[in-house]
């Protein structure tokens, strides 16, 4: 623990294969203290693991070493500390990677690289004593386990800070959250208590408001056009006090915008019931409070927390078959009518749809995400159709070779991708996603030659966290008026994102008045309506009145998830906009004035 009131902490990278200049943007852009990086997410992991599987020094973000060649020296030099999860599947191979880098920098002497260990329980899954089932659907892990790849538990911050205690000033990891990376600094730095829940929410809070990068600076933005630039964007900053509370900002003369409403749109990103489960916590984001504090800068203050959940989640990857995909352009006049019969024509020659476990037709540049939300015919559409199989020869056999034939077998106008042409089965990875006891997850620190081992065994008697009653006065609107027709967009702003075959929606209303409008007329029924054929599953309806939303999460919507899935938008990144673009009819009073 050290003396200081306030640190700041940098996010430079939300994804494997974000922005690789960002991390010099931020080392060079004004002081910061410790500069963090998240890799990692589900589809990520399975990569990773394809990887080491035909290299074992491969599987880690190799974008990781191209960042710290920018800015190692420089970190070194003005005592910023980097933390990242970029170990993924094979944090050691990474380490001695960073290790070589120091000494072709040479800073070796510098550098003293800090290790978390203990989240691949794959070499240990048949002694664990937990049947480890499916989290959504019940199913035991017997069922796959023969074609289990990987197997992964999410670890929290505290094995990061006390790598951080032991002297390293680079610490990389597997499978730590993205929340983990963040709220490890603080509790370096101030000393938290452990069960000193508010507080451990206020780091859970910031490190989900940075973990996906500009998604908080004004990328990703259903107000797009009030961004003053998109140029050099700037990512963002925490400046974070011993109290909990902080500031989302970004460095001067970038490009970008921190404002209210891109919090609370990355607020709401990925999110479930109100109350956020974490290794280190519970967070109440029904809690949280934002207030604009100048130029590009948010405040936040208010969370509060409760104990962790008794267990942690395990992400298990394993072989679930494979797919592929073909694509042909299809030119106007009648682009829509022309890739239709094409489409008949093609399932036809290859033994129809359910010769295949799954298929899928797409008509990109018309109803490929969604159905259109405009008239007229398009001028051009790639129809996109897709398998998955359980057999690599009925897809490379009975599927591939009948594509690129309809170019010149079936109407005119058309033609292959360059590079493309045949499709190519690849492998498909699926997701397991499973509870496992703390007990059994062995957690260790490696930093130079010392070892010490990190419990995760979460403090238990604590209160759960109280939610504030909601304000009053959000349930009046006017009503009685003049109507008028108008998009939802005009009404509130939106945010989507996916876990697994689940996609949320977050609703964010423009005034207080149309929060109680939206509370009253945006039922989960209606949202089920709305994205009828594409959410197979059920709707669940959440509120968050202190930052005037909605979360809504739509089951069974992406095709299966991740790599499985055979949509276009198998991450749920374009359902917000789509909803948005809904017509609702209202008194014309609510309709916020240009």
């Amino acid at each position: 623990m050290s003396d200081k009131q306030s640190i700041v902490i940098a996010n430079c990278g939300g994804f494997w294969g974000d922005d690789p200049t960002a991390a010099r943007r931020q080392v060079e852009g004004g002081p910061i203290d410790y500069l963090v990086m998240d890799y990692l997410a589900e589809v990520t992991m399975a990569i990773l693991q394809k990887q080491r599987a035909k290299n074992p020094d491969a599987g880690y973000a190799a974008d990781f070493l191209t960042q710290l060649r920018d800015v190692l020296p420089q970190c070194m030099e003005k005592g910023v500390k980097v933390i990242s999860n970029a170990g993924g599947v094979n944090p050691l191979a990474c380490r001695a990677a960073v290790e070589a880098l120091a000494a072709e920098l040479g800073i070796a002497d510098q550098v003293r690289v800090g290790v978390v260990l203990g989240d691949d329980i794959f070499p240990a899954l048949d002694g664990i004593d937990e049947p480890l089932a499916h989290m959504d659907t019940g199913e035991p892990l017997t069922t796959i386990r023969d074609d289990v790849l990987s197997a992964n538990v999410y670890l929290g911050a505290a094995p990061v800070a006390q790598a951080l205690a032991m002297g390293a000033n680079v610490v990389i990891s597997g499978r730590v959250t993205d929340t983990g990376v963040t709220l490890a600094p603080m509790l370096h730095e101030f000393g938290w208590a452990h069960d000193d829940w508010d507080k451990l929410s206020a780091g859970i809070v910031a490190g989900h408001i940075i973990e996906c990068g500009t998604q908080c600076t004004g990328g990703n933005f259903t107000d797009w056009e009030k961004v003053p630039s998109f140029h050099k964007m700037g990512y963002p900053l925490v400046e974070i006090s011993r109290d909990g509370t902080f500031v989302v900002t970004k460095h001067p003369n970038t490009g970008g915008l921190v404002s209210v409403h891109t919090v609370s749109e990355q607020l709401l990103y990925e999110m479930g019931a109100p109350g956020y489960l974490a290794p280190d916590c519970t967070a109440r984001f029904d809690t949280i409070q934002l207030r604009q504090d100048g130029e590009n800068r948010v405040q936040v203050s208010g969370i509060r927390g409760g104990p962790p959940p008794e267990k942690l989640k395990v992400s298990m990857s394993f072989h679930q078959g494979f797919r592929a995909f073909g694509r042909l352009i299809i030119s106007g006049p009648d682009a829509r009518r022309k890739a239709e019969l094409v489409s008949e024509v093609f399932w036809d020659s290859v033994g129809g749809r359910g010769h295949y476990d799954g298929s899928c037709t797409q008509f990109i540049g018309d109803d490929a995400c969604h159905p259109s939300v405009t008239d007229g015919d398009a001028g051009e559409i790639l129809l996109q159709v897709a398998v998955r199989d359980a057999s690599r020869d009925k897809i490379q056999n009975d599927f591939a070779p009948q594509l690129v034939p309809k170019v010149l077998g079936t109407v005119p106008g058309i033609s292959y991708l360059a590079d493309q042409g045949r499709p190519r089965a690849s492998g498909v990875v699926g997701y397991w996603p499973a509870l496992i006891t703390r007990d059994n997850v062995p957690v260790r620190v490696v930093v130079g030659d010392q070892e010490a081992s990190v419990a995760e065994t979460p403090l238990a008697g604590a209160p759960a966290a109280s939610v504030p009653a909601m304000p009053a006065g959000f349930a009046d609107y006017p009503s009685g008026g003049a109507t008028v027709r108008v998009r939802l967009s005009q009404l509130c702003l939106g945010r989507s994102g996916d876990k697994g075959d689940t996609c949320n929606v977050g609703l964010i209303a423009r005034s207080e008045a149309i929060y109680g409008w939206i509370r009253d007329h945006m039922t989960a029924a209606l949202v089920k309506e709305r994205f009828a054929g594409i959410c197979e599953g059920a709707v669940d309806r959440f509120e968050l009145p202190n930052l005037l939303a909605l979360n809504f999460l739509l089951h069974e919507s992406l095709g299966g998830g991740g790599t499985l899935s055979l949509l276009l938008d198998a991450q749920g990144k374009t359902y917000a906009q789509f909803l948005l673009a809904s017509e609702v009819e209202v008194d014309a009073s609510l309709v916020p004035r240009s």
